[in-house]
């Protein structure tokens, strides 16, 4: 039986109330399950994560909750590589690669089965079924993901028993299972890195992801926009509701903390207090994205006029960017090699503070020193698709030393930031945050912006707002 609480009011389960409990219970089992549309491309995932390391086995695990305070959880999210590789998004999972000897791998998902009702388990502790939810069947499991599935509780006894082949995990998901198992790190390592390289060209089921996600964020960013009056009375907060409660009508939740950052807040670049005024007059930079109910986000950001219409200046800096991100894209290609985007648009940028008198000259000397970084801060953008930053423990040799190739989902997010206590800038430049960032898909002959449906240029951005906000 779960550990009761220590001040929980009952002081025990009396021999009735446990027989009371474990009976009277309907057959709930669903036989009329089919593979869920991932399922064959899932499978397709695993042959090509199998081919990398013949005769070894290979454990991903799914993760566990975590704690966000006493006895209450975070809401649970499983590790990308996971989901990329079974579809699957249970809590204390494991996908096992069993070795065969023709070289090939025998999968399994490893998963908890319903809690029996031959026990007070499944009524008794706040992790229980009857607390949190209706979990699958193995049966049901096998059905939906198209592959055979085992009982977690067995897999280092099962793993114990089965032919001792050389053994990798991922690690710092499931440290009870890292436990349980004798894996060399560095070996380890090289598994992360190829499960983490499978993303980087998405299949054509997960482009079609990438694009509900996107198309869901551009219904948040028109939300927000019709209602930017509430959010000038209210505050910041008023945004990221409103933004919220689009991801979860449409999707899972939002991919990332949102960025709902208005006044100077726009030059902190990872702003998530949220917390702040909305003033007329001053820049509101969102940067926000849907994660689709299969886990897929979308990154976008936009830097909006809180009273309908940019400023000289804030224009002025606004179209630097905008012409910065204009070449930046103009790089995504492919065969071009991934760091081509970001020096394009970097190059952009640091010509433009070069002729401001922010940085020495000449542009291509302050480039190679990196000066522009001062304002610009960071890189001009990363692979999407079940992370924000997906793909983030890849071969660097093939992220950002390799080349684009079509299939790639990335994004192109030049900016520029003034600090409000930056004294090597003019008064007026200081609190002043411009970004704007796309989600781009790789395609045969360049490129498509997947969020090409949300105004950029300063002009677009101001109709836009007359249009939704009045």
């Amino acid at each position: 039986m779960a550990k009761g609480r220590k001040n929980g009011l009952y002081r025990g389960i009396s021999e009735e109330l446990s027989a009371l409990m474990r009976t009277g219970w309907a057959d709930t089992e669903r036989r009329d399950l089919e593979p869920t549309e991932q399922a064959p491309h899932a499978a397709r995932r695993r042959a090509a994560l199998s081919a990398r390391f013949p005769g070894e086995r290979l454990v991903i695990p799914s993760g566990g909750l975590k704690i966000r305070s006493n006895d209450s959880h975070y809401p649970f999210r499983p590790y990308s590589g996971y989901v990329h590789l079974t579809g699957d998004q249970a809590r204390n999972g494991a996908l096992v690669l069993e070795p065969r000897p023709d070289g090939g791998h025998d999968a399994h998902c490893y998963q908890l089965p319903r809690d029996s009702r031959d026990s007070d388990e499944f009524w008794s502790g706040y992790t229980a079924e009857l607390w949190m939810g209706r979990r699958p069947t193995l049966a049901e499991a096998e059905l939906v993901l198209g592959l055979p599935c085992r009982d977690i509780r067995t897999i280092a006894e099962d793993l114990a028993k089965s032919s001792p082949a050389p053994t990798r995990i991922v690690r710092g998901i499931d440290p009870a299972l890292e436990a349980a198992l004798t894996t060399d790190e560095d070996r380890d390592d090289a598994l992360e890195e190829a499960v983490s390289g499978l993303r980087l060209i998405k299949d054509e089921w997960e482009i079609g992801e990438m694009r509900r996600a996107v198309d869901a964020t551009v219904r948040g960013f028109t939300d927000v926009v019709r209602e930017l009056s509430q959010a000038v009375a209210t505050s910041e907060r008023w945004i990221e509701g409103t933004f919220f409660r689009r991801a979860r009508l449409e999707g899972n939740d939002v991919g990332y903390g949102s960025i709902c950052a208005a006044g100077e807040h726009a030059t902190i670049m990872h702003w998530q207090h949220n917390d702040g005024p909305v003033r007329p007059g001053e820049l509101l930079l969102l940067d926000a994205g849907v994660e689709t109910r299969t886990l897929y986000t979308a990154d976008v950001t936009r830097t909006l006029p809180i009273n309908g219409t940019f400023g000289p200046l804030q224009r002025e800096v606004y179209d630097a960017v905008f012409e910065a991100q204009e070449a930046g894209m103009a790089a995504v290609k492919p065969g071009a090699h991934y760091r081509d985007f970001h020096e394009a648009a970097q190059r952009s940028l640091a010509e433009r503070l070069v002729a401001w008198g922010f940085i020495e000259g000449p542009a291509e000397r302050a480039y190679e020193l990196g000066l522009q970084r001062r304002f610009t801060m960071a890189g001009t953008g990363h692979m999407l698709g079940l992370d924000v930053h997906d793909c983030a423990r890849a071969r660097t040799e093939d992220y950002v030393d390799g080349v684009l190739e079509p299939g790639m989902c990335l994004t192109v997010e030049p900016g520029l930031y003034f600090q409000p206590d930056d004294l090597t800038v003019p008064e007026e430049w200081r609190g002043i945050g411009v970004r704007i960032e796309d989600d781009l898909l790789v395609t045969e002959d360049g490129h498509e912006n997947l969020s090409a449906a949300l105004p950029r240029s300063a002009d677009e951005v101001e109709a836009w707002l007359r249009k939704y906000a009045g």
